[in-house]
């Protein structure tokens, strides 16, 4: 998963109490390292006897902080000083003990105290056995949690470390990671909905053999992400593409064109948004064989096509459409051709890439075509690419 540093210049206290999963925090600390944040450990004595605190030191460079007397803290109040500059307190795994006195404003230790005393948020990961999650006592601590702010991070179900299945698990290491991000994301959507279509489309000839395209999905998973992490509440209605869906997004699969366009006409007038990412065929056949074609003898086979429908014409033509977004992959005489798109089809946005520098790579080069004219972005991966096409589409939609 590409994540392109997008911690950078955020400060986090990855607190880690006393339960199986703690081995799960050492790969967290490295995927918030890896995304450019600055972390600082502070463990409960308890979390000490399932990791020591030489793991976490040497993942992440800085002192591993226990005790809540340590004089390495020049005043001893560890619980001021570490949390200070933190941006944020994510505590995983967050045991049901450490939940309840939380909830409670008890402070025993230096975790406890230092998510008392703090001034910037708090976010935990429940992980504890399926019981002591559905007690009533956990699940009251929980909401009084949710009352007080504090930002609740699964659990998940699934096996766990007694050899039960249910709820309970904390989340996987890159799902904690996504949370995060999303967390400090700046909500520029938040209250929008937006459909987004991605991938290509698969138009059948017979049972085994159909027409497609080498979209590989990613620019349009990287939008759906982007946008979730925005705020907005996002639909994806994707053609067979080997990504899983981005955290938290609703995800329709699809494989021909026809039905990509009656699952976007479903939806599309409860959106605010449409973007329009996923490549389309343009035909499809006219009469697909129920049988597979055998090879002919004396000849080739006949194959008739007919035109698809424009989805994103149609949507642009309602009476009150969403804003549309188009794209417009193109293999030569890209403003050209991206410009006179736009008009077509009477869309605000449109986004414009060759396709020999898109389809397949991590990286992109776009450039966005308004009524203001070309903005050209630098480039970039998809993801950083998704960003910034957000951030345009929310300034375009503020001036509306």
């Amino acid at each position: 998963m590409e994540i392109n540093m997008e911690l950078t210049d955020k400060h986090i206290v990855l607190g880690v109490t006393g339960g199986v999963a703690a081995y799960k925090a050492a790969t967290l600390l490295r995927r918030l390292i890896g995304a450019g944040g600055e972390v600082q450990v502070v463990m409960t004595a308890a979390a000490t006897r399932f990791v020591t605190p030489v793991t976490f030191q040497a993942l992440s460079g800085k002192p591993v902080f226990v005790d809540m007397w340590d004089d390495r803290i020049v005043d001893n109040m560890a619980h001021i000083e570490l949390s200070r500059r933190a941006d944020a307190i994510l505590v995983a795994p967050a045991t049901a003990d450490f939940l309840a006195k939380t909830a409670q404003g008890q402070a025993d230790d230096l975790l406890s105290t230092l998510a008392l005393a703090r001034n910037c948020p708090l976010l935990v990961a429940p992980a504890m056995n399926r019981q002591m999650w559905e007690n009533p006592a956990t699940r009251r601590n929980v909401e009084l949690l949710r009352r007080d702010g504090v930002i609740c991070l699964g659990p998940d179900a699934g096996a766990q470390a007694c050899g039960e299945e249910g709820d309970g698990r904390m989340r996987e290491p890159e799902a904690l990671l996504e949370s995060i991000i999303d967390f400090f994301a700046p909500k520029l959507l938040a209250g929008k909905k937006l459909l987004l279509t991605a991938g290509p489309t698969f138009e059948a000839i017979d049972p085994v053999r159909g027409i497609t395209n080498l979209s590989s999905g990613h620019m349009g998973y990287a939008v759906a992400r982007a946008a979730r992490q925005a705020g907005a509440e996002v639909t994806l209605i994707s053609g067979p593409v080997a990504l899983s869906a981005p955290q938290d997004v609703t995800r329709v699969s699809v494989q021909s064109a026809l039905e990509m366009h009656a699952e976007v006409m479903r939806r599309v007038t409860d959106a605010d948004i449409f973007v329009a990412v996923a490549a389309v065929a343009d035909y499809r056949v006219e009469r697909i064989s129920p049988q597979k074609l055998k090879k002919a003898t004396g000849g080739l086979p006949e194959i008739h096509f007919v035109e698809n429908p424009d989805i994103l014409a149609e949507v642009a033509a309602l009476p009150n459409p969403p804003f549309c977004v188009g794209f417009a992959a193109e293999s030569e005489h890209l403003e050209t051709y991206a410009r006179q798109k736009r008009a077509r089809k009477n869309i605000p946005l449109i986004v414009g890439n060759l396709i020999q520098e898109a389809f397949g790579g991590a990286d992109n080069r776009v450039i966005l075509f308004d009524d203001a004219g070309s903005h050209p972005l630098l480039v970039a991966s998809k993801n950083q690419i998704a960003r910034q096409l957000i951030e345009h589409i929310a300034s375009l939609m503020e001036k509306k």
